[in-house]
């Protein structure tokens, strides 16, 4: 496995090792002894799996605030997103920055991002199937979410016109929101 550390402290990208023969591939997608030996240290304690029937599909930006923080696992096992993470620590160095990783069926990377920080995903193509780990049970009194065209954060998703949910439209803005997360 190969980790690549990012320009936000703690976000890291995970290439598993591939093994492919004429029957297909096999690869190990967690280990928590291997990241360990990385030190990252993570209890996971619940899966999720979602589905996108379109490309152009974006969900998010999604976080749990206070104790009901969660720490993320992601990878996309059909189709291929461009993943982000937003650091929303307010005394981090990195805070308000974000970064875009793709993540495919065909590259097979995971993004590892700890708790502190936003996160959500644009669909690149249809048929997407998306699975993340978490190191908290989702708590639905803890959601919050952060509008995906927030100016003062200018991701850049490489769309104008996303496929939202009624919820993740109406996300606020950063300045909107009380601080949430200190580094």
């Amino acid at each position: 496995m190969v980790i690549t550390k990012t320009k936000l402290a703690g976000v890291v990208i995970l290439t598993p090792d591939i093994f492919e023969d004429n029957r297909g591939f096999f690869m190990e997608s967690w280990s928590k002894r291997t990241m360990e030996e990385f030190g990252l240290y993570y209890d996971f304690v619940q899966d999720n799996h979602s589905r996108s029937t379109v490309k152009g599909t974006l969900r998010g930006i999604h976080f749990q605030k206070g104790n009901k923080a969660q720490a993320k696992l992601v990878h996309c096992t059909q189709g291929a997103v461009l993943d982000v993470a937003v650091d929303l620590r307010q005394s981090s160095p990195t805070y308000k920055q974000w970064i875009a990783v793709e993540l495919s069926a065909k590259n097979k990377k995971q993004l590892l991002i700890p708790r502190g920080f936003g996160h959500g995903f644009l669909t690149l193509t249809d048929e997407v199937e998306f699975l993340y780990k978490a190191d908290n049970y989702y708590d639905p009194e803890a959601d919050v979410g952060i509008r995906w065209n927030d100016l003062e954060l200018g991701i850049d998703w490489g769309i104008s016109a996303p496929i939202l949910s009624e919820k993740d439209k109406q996300h606020p803005f950063i300045k909107d929101i009380e601080p949430l997360f200190y580094a």
